[in-house]
């Protein structure tokens, strides 16, 4: 008879092979960045130890639910008369009940397992409500609703801050405004670069800790313009002075990021997601709300 695995021995494989697949993805991660680009690899670095770090939350958040369901799960056999079925005296066994036939054995052994298939369900389904992505959906979910806005979706390739600003600039009237990725990305650089005393001074060399040279922020504004190099809040302040607009950053767990408020135009909302995907950071564009949101029910 093929031994059944414990959840326990279940939950370790699975760890096993999540382990094992970071531990390949990490490597594609270092053979895709050059050596010599320091700055991406700083960058990498980062993303690598927060992967580790989510992992190894996740691991521990697992292991501590299937402690708290095997304890439910043993007092619930109790209940069920489930313990009634371990007799493990065979012949004992046998004469208390009628002898149970091949078939009968068969349909006894699918339904348990199918009981066992529902109870991995629920438990992943519980992991999943608790995970840190579904409570950061969460709490974003119900700050915009306050602001009658929902989450819009926008693609994970290294330019999701400037094609969420894209997004939003595209559903306006003024159409001399910049409004493709590779405009945006153009302009923000030849902002920086007209600039640099705005923007010089909060860019340090990871290696050495000093300011750039002027090659090096020559280097990251050229990034900028021809890369899919990621935007943070330097490029953004370089948009609002580009755009003549305001521009939010609405996060879960942060206040309300505000930049260019001396702009009075029609204000630009972004979605900062810290959990989003595999690699982490995201931006998000925000439209408005569809299906009403009842908070006082959450």
């Amino acid at each position: 008879m093929e031994e059944v695995e414990t959840p326990e021995e279940l939950l370790a494989k699975q760890h096993r092979k999540e382990k094992k697949d970071l531990q390949a993805k990490v490597q594609g991660m270092k053979n895709a960045v050059p050596k010599n680009d320091k700055k991406r690899r700083k960058q990498m670095t980062e993303e690598i130890s927060k992967l580790e770090a989510d992992l190894s939350q996740k691991h521990e958040e697992e292991l501590r639910q299937l402690k708290a369901t095997a304890d439910t799960k043993k007092v619930e056999e109790v209940i069920n008369g489930v313990e009634n079925v371990k007799v493990e005296d065979g012949e004992q066994e046998e004469a208390k009940q009628p002898r149970v036939t091949k078939a009968q054995k068969r349909r006894d052994k699918k339904a348990a397992q199918e009981k066992e298939r529902e109870i991995r369900i629920a438990e992943a389904e519980v992991q999943n409500l608790q995970g840190v992505r579904h409570q950061e959906g969460l709490k974003l979910v119900q700050k915009l609703a306050q602001q009658k806005l929902q989450i819009k979706e926008i693609s994970s390739d290294g330019h999701c801050m400037y094609r969420a600003i894209e997004d939003q600039l595209t559903r306006r009237s003024k159409l001399q405004l910049p409004t493709s990725v590779k405009e945006l990305r153009s302009r923000t650089a030849e902002h920086m670069r007209g600039h640099p005393d705005d923007f010089l001074p909060f860019l340090t060399n990871p290696s050495t800790g000093d300011m750039y040279t002027t090659d090096e922020f020559e280097k990251y504004c050229s990034d900028v313009e021809h890369t899919s190099a990621w935007g943070g809040q330097l490029e953004l302040r370089a948009l609002t002075q580009v755009l003549h607009l305001p521009i939010e950053v609405i996060q879960a767990d942060s206040p309300t990021i505000k930049i260019g408020e001396e702009y009075d135009g029609e204000l630009i909302t972004l979605v900062y997601m810290r959990h989003a995907y595999g690699l982490g950071e995201h931006y998000n564009s925000v439209e408005q709300l569809k299906d009403p949101v009842n908070t006082e029910d959450s």
